[in-house]
């Protein structure tokens, strides 16, 4: 019945779970839904109801897009209390917020628009209040643990695996969020780099005299500041398309997969546990989140990049950068705080040190099977040695240190490094200096941010890599494999460069190694300046979507700066408005004649 509405546009519906005084503490949410039980067949309340119940000013829902004015029916996340007032937790209840007839609000459901926002404000992001509303019982989402018709709870036994099935709808989202992060920072760059070719700043000389007679100017696009601003920025955003894409097609299959094993008789459950398991689910898991938390990251903070590259001329509404900065900002907080998301990527990694730590042949077995399988083999290698680094990146040559394979060593050491760094950290705190398991995690979450960090450098790169090499033959040939591993191997060594102090600090990288690096950074910087302009076109961003006079397809940006200037609404009337109001009692009523200062003494 639902979905049928839901296809029809009669059912439109919003996610409710943050509210006011919660948002990543799912497990304090407020809400709560009661059950009452049924008043017999004369009533039509044979099977029992839900009643949801805002308690608080801080449990009102708060943030949820077209909440505000849009949506008729909300997926409200809420404690489940049973039959015998016991509490089970936060589960999801379908709760009609609006009349579908009218569009008027549903008795003791109070709906509205949370108010203007840095950006995005197309979206209704809204607040709710609900005063004991009455709902069905079957309005429970019952996939995984039902409520019968007296309140009895009870959980459907599924396997480990299939019990996080739940999950996928947010890892989804959080990989549409690595797309969408590719996209906005392409979009930025493709401006930005555009209208570097177009600027011209600075003479050029001729004869090792300046010459200003013929007007010989610089694109600014051939600075190396300029340079070093936006080419790493452009291999980023090709960079994340690539991890985007196998992402969601890794949780496809996971989902495929998770289906399969929760509608699975136990006759089958066996041999469907084979192919997905727990480990599997929390490694996507720390996958998403790390790539999220990362991606977002540097795509809201390139933007502004790209922006305070073109000049003052970033700064007008016309350039279009602002407009894309302020709406994308939402982006490092929505579905996870960039700065929480640390904590549990490294919890699913120290899983991993600890299946190592016991020799569990099994659970590292089914490790090989996950994004961290890289993590493995260097992390037995730091547990033998105990902490002591007998591992070096021995290239003797500049040229050595170009290669993607030996770039992808470096990732993959720095990760496992720092993975065990925590592990080691939070091991003595307990067992040595007597804290708490608590104390010793938060003094650790700093660290963890470097390994979730580390964890998406590697993924990232290594992804972009074998993106490339399944491509190759098929939609690209040989001379764009050729741009894009050049592209691969600068996003590589600027990392490296940006993050040196963690290669050096246990001596995995000398001195030397890394004049090689940053060398490299200005070779490569090199290499793809003539096909900058190429791969920011090849996004194919119409003019339209862009919005902006800085980066048009055809190079007019001072055509249409002029044009975008001559809208503005100041310049419609002559004189302009507030004239008469003011600047004609300055100017010709002499109100503002100076007639000296006064002492105040």
């Amino acid at each position: 019945v639902w979905i049928e509405q839901c296809k029809n546009w009669k059912m439109i519906g919003c996610y409710a779970q943050t509210e006011l005084g919660h948002g990543s503490n799912v497990r304090g949410i407020e809400t709560t839904a009661t059950f009452v039980a049924g008043e017999g067949k004369d009533n039509g309340d044979e099977d029992g109801h839900w009643i949801i119940h805002s308690p608080t000013l801080t449990s009102h829902k708060f943030w949820p897009g077209t909440l505000g004015r849009t949506c008729n029916h909300a997926m409200v996340i809420a404690q489940l209390i049973d039959g015998k007032g016991v509490n089970h937790g936060v589960h999801n209840f379908l709760v009609q917020t609006r009349s579908v007839e009218d569009h008027t609000l549903m008795p003791g459901v109070v709906c509205g628009d949370i108010g203007p926002k840095i950006g995005y404000n197309n979206m209704d992001n809204g607040f709710a209040k609900f005063d004991h509303v009455k709902i069905p019982r079957r309005n429970m989402l019952m996939r995984f643990s039902q409520v019968d018709s007296k309140g009895v709870y009870s959980k459907k036994t599924v396997s480990d695996a299939a019990s996080k099935v739940a999950y996928i709808t947010m890892m989804q989202v959080r990989s549409y969020i690595i797309i969408e992060a590719s996209k906005h920072l392409r979009m930025g760059v493709t401006m930005a780099i555009r209208y570097s070719a177009v600027r011209r700043q600075g003479f050029k000389e001729q004869d090792g005299k300046s010459s200003t007679s013929k007007l010989e100017e610089h694109q600014i696009i051939d600075y190396k500041q300029q340079q070093h601003r936006l080419f790493p920025l452009l291999a980023a955003g090709y960079c994340f398309f690539f991890t985007g894409k196998k992402v969601l097609n890794d949780l496809k299959q996971i989902e495929n997969g998770l289906m399969a094993l929760s509608s699975a008789k136990s006759s089958a459950s066996t041999s469907a546990e084979s192919v997905i398991t727990k480990t599997q689910v929390g490694d996507i898991h720390a996958t998403t989140s790390s790539l999220k938390s990362f991606t977002t990251t540097i795509a809201a903070d390139g933007i502004e990049d790209c922006r305070k590259s073109c000049g003052g001329h970033g700064f007008l509404a016309s350039s279009g950068l602002p407009e894309l900065i302020c709406s994308y900002l939402q982006n490092p907080t929505v579905e996870g705080d960039n700065s929480m998301l640390p904590s549990p990527v490294t919890k699913i990694l120290l899983k991993l040190v600890k299946d190592i730590q016991s020799g569990d042949e099994k659970m590292i077995k089914e490790w090989y099977t996950c994004d961290a399988k890289y993590l493995i083999e260097p992390v037995q290698q730091m547990l033998l040695s105990k902490g002591e680094n007998t591992k070096c990146c021995y290239v003797s040559s500049r040229d050595e240190l170009m290669n993607l394979d030996t770039l992808l060593q470096a990732y993959q050491h720095r990760s496992a490094r720092l993975l065990v760094q925590v592990a080691t950290q939070i091991q003595n705190d307990i067992m040595k200096k007597g804290k708490s398991f608590q104390d010793a995690w938060n003094g650790a979450l700093i660290q963890m941010a470097r390994v979730s960090r580390a964890h998406s450098l590697y993924l990232l790169l290594n992804n972009f890599v074998n993106g490339i090499k399944e491509e190759s033959g098929k939609l690209i040939g040989q001379p764009e494999v050729d741009v894009l591993q050049d592209l691969a191997l600068l996003f590589g060594l600027y990392w490296i460069e940006k993050e040196s102090g963690e290669f050096l600090e246990d001596g995995y990288m000398s001195s030397k190694q890394l004049t090689w690096v940053r060398e490299g950074v200005m070779i490569y910087m090199d290499k793809i300046r003539p096909n900058a302009v190429a791969l920011a076109d090849a996004n194919d961003f119409s003019d339209f979507r862009l919005k902006s006079a800085l980066g048009r397809n055809d190079g007019n940006v001072y055509e249409a700066i002029m044009e975008s200037a001559k809208r503005d609404p100041l310049n419609a009337t002559e004189p302009g408005p507030g004239y008469e109001e003011h600047l004609k009692r300055l100017i010709v009523g002499g109100v503002g004649m100076f007639t000296g200062t006064a002492s105040r003494l």
